[in-house]
């Protein structure tokens, strides 16, 4: 029983000034810099009067003091909240008056409108923090000390909020406690063999499971280090490959470095480890980039529920069109969706989840909680099976969840957007292959007036009201819907008419 940062610390290098974290600006970050800035900034968050178990909203741009102000809450035992930075003032208005933070940070370009709808919610104090590291929070936390003595935690305290989109479109806060990271984080960095020579290629976002709590805790927990990115940039990632030893991505990361010429065998020659998840990866790149490279990219399975549950083997089968198996400690079965029943092996069912990973519930709504959980396993609404082998493969969602650009979009979220507008009657979502993203959001909407076709007018409505990254690429206008005899949209049916939406 311990908090996160005790757990990760604990195997920090006795060398201070072992490098933490390479900057794109050729700045280094040390371990013993990360001690005294998290140190700082928890110092700061008690003189704001942040206590035990209040929220920390934070809505900034990837950064170094970012990623500080992270360990900064752990530390101080206030639970990290953080959110899109392409999140809408009105998605953040419902998460201040979900999640009633203590503190909200974000950036100072942002300051205004973020202290408006901070006012009108009753949310105490709000502060900035930029890219660079400025802003007032940093100057607060530049005048603190940089000793600080982290706040013992239990293991089912909770130590970070991410908020998931909801089927019915209102988003849930999943719990995650010190536990849930700290033993995903130790089992990974044993699982994926990570040493303190390890030097990690960060490109992904920080307000995400994948690039905060995967690569980053892992990071910390073996004492390695990382290359700090702000984005993913093809052009930047070819530059810096030749001082990693390994990688982790999304889908969309391989698919455009495939097609960069200077992508080659002898630049990754010296690569021990490529990594991709939050998004399927198709079979097709799988083997296109082991015939590339000669690496064969290490495909897992995780969710923001419960950070990672399955994964290829580090030594052995990494076999396209699979997750593998369930890592050590967790347990997976495959159930009837209806009905719960145990399936055999090879049958197609819902995945269901336990394991010291699984999150404690959805942020004040347990009877939303309590119908996500079957005998002490989470109902992850992914459908798949399992091989003889002991592979999983995931062959579909059962709540209809789009992954695009390794992002979840819910199509009911976006739906609720689109039928608020005054010029639709109603609409369906759905997910369709695209190149790039892996899956492009397609909106089919039936207008009130039927000689509306306006699309670009739908697109600017949303603009204001859904984050970038949830709006549909296309709409297609249609007089009725398909539907069943229980009036259900027949979303099978939409995704094979718009199958070839984003081809060519």
């Amino acid at each position: 029983m311990s908090n996160l940062y005790t757990r990760l610390s604990a195997n920090f290098p006795a060398e201070d000034m072992r490098p933490f974290a390479h900057l794109s600006d050729g700045s280094v970050v040390t371990y013993g810099n990360v001690e005294a800035w998290s140190a700082r900034y928890a110092n700061a968050l008690q003189g704001l009067g942040v206590s035990i178990g209040d929220r920390v909203a934070v809505q900034c741009d990837k950064s170094i003091d970012m990623l500080m102000l992270y360990l900064g809450c752990v530390r101080a035992g206030a639970i990290f909240l953080p959110l899109n930075p392409a999140y809408t003032a009105g998605e953040l208005d419902y998460f201040m008056r979900d999640a009633e933070p203590a503190l909200f940070v974000c950036s100072p370009a942002n300051a205004d409108v973020i202290r408006d709808l901070a006012r009108d919610a009753g949310v105490a104090r709000v502060e900035t923090l930029d890219d660079s590291g400025g802003g007032s929070l940093a100057e607060i936390a530049q005048t603190c000390a940089d000793a600080f003595v982290t706040v013992e935690r239990a293991d089912d305290d909770l130590a970070a909020i991410l908020y998931t989109s909801g089927t019915t479109g209102r988003s849930k806060g999943a719990m995650l406690s010190h536990d849930n990271l700290a033993s995903n984080a130790l089992v990974l960095k044993d699982y994926w063999r990570f040493t303190s020579d390890d030097v990690l290629l960060h490109a992904l976002p920080i307000f995400h499971t994948h690039g905060l709590f995967v690569a980053t805790n892992i990071v910390l927990a073996t004492a390695s280090s990382m290359i700090f990115l702000p984005r993913f940039d093809a052009g930047q990632i070819l530059d810096f490959l030749p001082q990693a030893t390994a990688m982790m991505g999304v889908p969309t990361f391989y698919i455009r470095l495939l097609g960069e010429e200077r992508f080659t065998r002898d630049l990754v020659t010296h690569m021990r480890l490529f990594v991709s998840g939050s998004a399927p990866l198709s079979a097709d790149i799988h083997r296109e980039f082991s015939e590339r490279t000669g690496h064969a990219i290490l495909e897992r399975y995780g969710m923001t529920e419960t950070n990672m549950n399955t994964s290829n083997p580090y030594d052995g089968d990494r076999i396209a069109g699979t997750v593998g198996v369930p890592l050590p400690g967790i347990d997976i079965r495959i159930a009837d969706p209806e009905t719960g029943r145990h399936l055999p092996q090879g049958e197609v069912g819902v995945i269901e989840i336990a394991g010291p990973n699984v999150f404690k519930g959805y942020w004040r709504k347990p009877e939303k909680t309590a119908e996500e959980f079957r005998d002490g396993h989470f109902i992850s609404g992914d459908l798949g099976f399992i091989d003889e082998l002991g592979y999983i493969s995931i062959v579909g969602r059962a709540k209809d969840l789009i992954i695009s650009g390794g992002y979840n979009v819910y199509p009911a979220e976006v739906e609720t957007a689109l039928d608020e507008l005054p010029e639709v009657h109603e609409s369906a979502v759905i997910g369709v292959a695209h190149p790039d993203m892996g899956e492009g959001v397609v909106a089919v909407v039936v207008p009130r007036d039927p000689a509306f076709t306006d699309a670009e007018a739908l697109k600017s409505a949303l603009a204001d009201r859904l984050a970038r990254f949830k709006q549909p690429r296309r709409i297609e206008f249609v007089d009725a819907l398909p539907k069943n005899g229980m009036g259900k949209v027949q979303k099978t049916v939409l995704r094979e008419r718009y199958a070839h939406s984003f081809d060519g």
